[in-house]
C-alpha cells in the first residue's frame, strides 16, 4: 500500500518554482561568450549560491590592462570590498555566473563581452558616462568571503551574519534592557570602537541609544547568540555610541547578546512597568496563569522613595510561607494581578506600579501612603489551573457553580464589573457540557442558568453594554417571555439607549403577568416618562426656528450641543430584589449621549415637534 502511496506522490504535478529575473537573464548567454582564468586557488570544496552574501575586490581592466575600475586602494578604490547577495542585488551577468564557481580566498580573472556586463540589453547596474560599456573587459575577482546572511531591510542596508546560534526564541523589542559586547569596524577593517572587556553595553532598546541599523539587527538576535551586523550609512544614525558618524559609508558591529532584561510596558503609558529578572519555566504566553489558576508567590513590598521602604515582606511577615490568591476575584491589587498574569513559574519580577493601580483603589496596608507609587518584587513559585467538571456529578458542578456565582456577586458589589462579568461568563461556557439528567436537575440547570444570564445583564448594564445586556436578558425571555426580573432588566437597557417604546412595552408586561411587581413597574416606567420628556424638551431646545426660515437663510439651533449627557437620576427605583436566589440588583444605567438616545425614537420626537409630515428635499 506505501509503495501505491509513493508511486501516488511521485505521479502528481511539482509545482514550478517561478522563473526569476536572473535565470532569464542567464538564457539569454550566448556559448563561449564568458572565460575564466584562475590566478589563484581557493580553499573548501563549497562554493557560493543564491541568498549568499558575497564580499570580494574588484578590478576592472581593459583587454590591454588599462584599470577603468578597482576597489583596490592602490587602483585609485577606496580600500573597501564590495558586499552583495546573490539572489538579491543587482550584478552583472557575467559576475552572476561566474561568482557561483569560486571558492573562498580564490582570484580568478573574467573575460566577459559586452552583453554579459553593462553592455547588456536592459542592464541592471548603471555606469557613469564615458564608462567603456560597449568593449570586451576583464574582471579581476577576488573573492574574500561569502555566507547565508539574514536580510534585515529590503533595500539590503541592514544585513546579519551568525556566528554562533543562541538560546531560546526571545529577541530584544522595545522597552527591553540590553546587554551585549560590541565592537565596529568601518569596511575597510578600522576599528572605530569596541567595547569587549570590562562592563558590557548597557541600553534600553528603542530609546535611540544605539545607530538605527544596529538596534534593528539585535532585535533579530536571541540571547547569548554572536553576530555581525552590516550596515549602510542610511542607517547609521547619531547616538551615544557613535556621536559620529561623518566619512564612515558602512560598519560592519560584531555583536555578543550576553543578556536582556524583559520589560513589558502593561498599560502601554509607562506606569505599570514589569521587569523580568530571572526566567521562569515554560512557553510564554501558553504557561501562564489562566483565568481562576490559584496562585502561589512570595512578594516584597516597597515604597518608591530614597529608603525603598519595605512594607510588606511574605518571608518576613508571613512566618516564610508563599501568599496565595486566585486570579480574576479581585483579592489583589489590579496592577499585581495583571503582571502576574504575565509570569512563567519560578520567574522573578520587578513591577513598578502607579497608586491607581496599586492602593488607590484596593485596602490599603497602614504604612502606604495615599497616592504612592510602590514596587514589588514578585517570585511566581508555581500555580493551579481550575478543575474542570470532568467526572464531577450533577450535585459537585451545582455546588461548584455556587461558589462562582458568589464571588461573582461579590465583585459585583465592589464595583468590580469586568471581573464579576468574566465569572458568570466562565459558568455559562462550562454549562455547554452539563448534561441533566432528570427533570428535577434539569429545572434546577435551567432556572440557574437564567439566573446567570441575568447577573450577566446587570454586569452588562453596569459597563455601558446596553444592546447585550439586552441579548442576556433574550435568553432568558426565549424560553420563558414571562420573566419579571429578565422584563424588567431588559427594560432598563432599552431605557438606556432610548428605546422608549419598548422599555414601556416591557416594563406594562411586568405588571400584567405580576400584580406584586406593579410598584417597581410603576417606578420604572414614571422614570421613563421623565427621560423621555427631558429629551424632547432638549430637542426642542436644538431644533428651535430651525423650520421657521425662509429658503436660503440660516438658522441657530438654540440649547446645548446635541453630543451633551442628558441628566437622570442617580436612584435605582425599587429594583428588584430576591434574597433567596441571590439576585444582583439592576440599577439605574448611566445615561448615553443624547445623540444617540434621541434615534431611536425619533418618530416619537418629530411628531412631538409637529414635523412628522417633513419630507427630504
Amino acid at each position: 500500500m506505501a509503495v501505491v502511496e509513493e508511486s501516488e506522490q511521485e505521479l502528481k504535478p511539482q509545482k514550478k518554482k517561478p522563473v526569476s529575473e536572473d535565470d532569464k537573464r542567464r538564457k539569454k548567454m550566448p556559448p563561449g561568450s564568458l572565460m575564466k582564468a584562475l590566478i589563484r586557488p581557493g580553499a573548501g570544496e563549497n562554493t557560493p549560491t543564491e541568498g549568499d552574501q558575497i564580499i570580494y575586490h574588484c578590478t576592472i581592466r581593459t583587454l590591454d590592462g588599462v584599470v577603468v575600475e578597482s576597489t583596490r586602494a592602490e587602483y585609485g578604490g577606496n580600500g573597501i570590498p564590495k558586499r552583495q547577495v546573490l539572489g538579491k542585488t543587482k550584478i552583472i551577468l557575467g559576475l552572476l555566473e561566474g561568482f557561483p564557481t569560486m571558492l573562498k580566498g580564490e582570484i580568478a580573472m573574467f573575460k566577459v563581452k559586452p552583453e554579459l556586463h553593462y553592455g547588456e540589453e536592459d542592464c541592471p547596474v548603471s555606469v557613469p558616462d564615458g564608462f567603456p560599456k560597449d568593449d570586451e573587459l576583464h574582471f579581476e575577482i577576488e573573492l574574500i568571503e561569502f555566507s547565508k546572511v539574514k536580510v534585515i531591510t529590503e533595500d539590503l542596508g541592514i544585513l546579519k551574519k551568525v556566528k554562533e546560534d543562541g538560546q531560546g526564541w526571545e529577541q530584544p523589542r522595545e522597552p527591553y534592557e540590553v546587554k551585549a559586547w560590541i565592537s565596529g569596524k568601518s569596511g575597510d577593517g578600522k576599528v572605530i570602537f569596541s567595547q569587549t572587556h570590562g562592563e558590557p553595553f548597557l541600553f534600553t532598546y528603542g530609546k535611540s541609544e544605539i545607530p538605527k541599523g544596529l538596534e534593528l539587527g539585535i532585535g533579530t538576535m536571541t540571547r547569548g547568540e554572536k553576530a555581525i551586523i552590516y550596515v549602510i550609512k542610511e542607517y547609521l544614525t547619531q547616538c551615544p555610541l557613535m556621536p559620529s558618524i561623518e566619512g564612515v559609508s558602512e560598519v560592519h558591529f560584531e555583536v555578543e547578546l550576553l543578556h536582556f532584561i524583559q520589560v513589558r510596558d502593561v498599560l502601554g503609558d509607562g506606569r505599570l512597568i514589569k521587569r523580568r529578572f530571572h526566567d521562569g519555566r515554560g512557553e510564554f504566553p501558553m504557561d501562564c496563569p489562566l483565568h481562576d489558576s490559584l496562585l502561589h508567590v512570595h512578594y516584597k513590598g516597597m515604597l518608591l522613595n530614597e529608603e525603598k521602604t519595605v512594607f510588606y515582606d511574605t518571608r518576613v511577615d508571613n512566618i516564610g510561607q508563599p501568599f496565595e490568591f486566585r486570579s480574576g476575584e479581585g483579592l489583589v491589587p489590579e496592577g499585581f494581578e495583571m503582571c502576574t498574569r504575565l509570569m512563567l513559574p519560578g520567574e522573578i519580577a520587578l513591577v513598578t506600579c502607579p497608586p491607581d493601580y496599586a492602593y488607590d483603589k484596593f485596602p490599603r496596608p497602614a504604612n502606604v501612603p495615599l497616592g504612592a507609587y510602590v514596587q514589588w518584587e514578585i517570585e511566581l513559585l508555581d500555580y493551579e489551573k481550575q478543575k474542570d467538571w470532568t467526572g464531577f456529578n450533577f450535585r459537585e458542578i451545582m455546588d461548584d457553580v455556587e461558589k462562582i456565582k458568589g464571588t461573582g456577586n461579590r465583585l459585583f458589589k465592589e464595583g468590580k464589573y469586568e471581573l464579576a462579568k468574566a465569572k458568570y461568563e466562565h459558568v455559562l461556557r462550562e454549562f455547554n457540557h452539563v448534561n441533566p439528567q432528570d427533570d428535577e436537575e434539569g429545572k434546577e440547570f435551567s432556572n440557574t442558568r437564567d439566573l446567570i444570564h441575568l447577573n450577566m445583564a446587570a454586569c452588562l448594564l453596569k459597563m455601558g453594554e446596553y444592546r447585550k445586556s439586552v441579548e442576556s436578558c433574550n435568553k432568558v425571555l426565549d424560553a420563558n417571555p414571562a420573566h419579571v426580573k429578565a422584563l424588567y432588566r431588559r427594560g432598563m437597557a432599552y431605557m438606556a439607549v432610548g428605546n422608549f417604546e419598548e422599555a414601556r412595552a416591557d416594563f406594562n408586561k411586568m405588571m400584567s403577568v405580576d400584580k406584586s411587581s406593579e410598584a417597581t413597574a410603576n417606578a420604572a416606567l414614571l422614570k421613563l416618562k421623565r427621560e423621555e420628556q427631558e429629551i424632547h424638551k432638549r430637542a426642542r431646545q436644538q431644533f428651535k426656528g430651525l423650520f421657521d426660515k425662509k429658503p436660503g437663510e440660516i438658522s441657530e439651533a438654540g440649547g446645548k450641543d446635541l453630543l451633551e449627557e442628558a441628566p437622570l437620576d442617580a436612584d435605582d427605583p425599587d429594583a428588584i430584589n430576591d434574597d433567596k436566589e441571590h439576585l444582583l440588583e439592576a440599577t439605574v444605567p448611566p445615561p448615553s449621549s443624547i445623540w444617540s438616545r434621541l434615534w431611536p425614537s425619533s418618530r416619537n420626537l418629530f411628531t412631538t415637534l409637529g414635523l412628522d409630515r417633513c419630507a427630504i428635499l
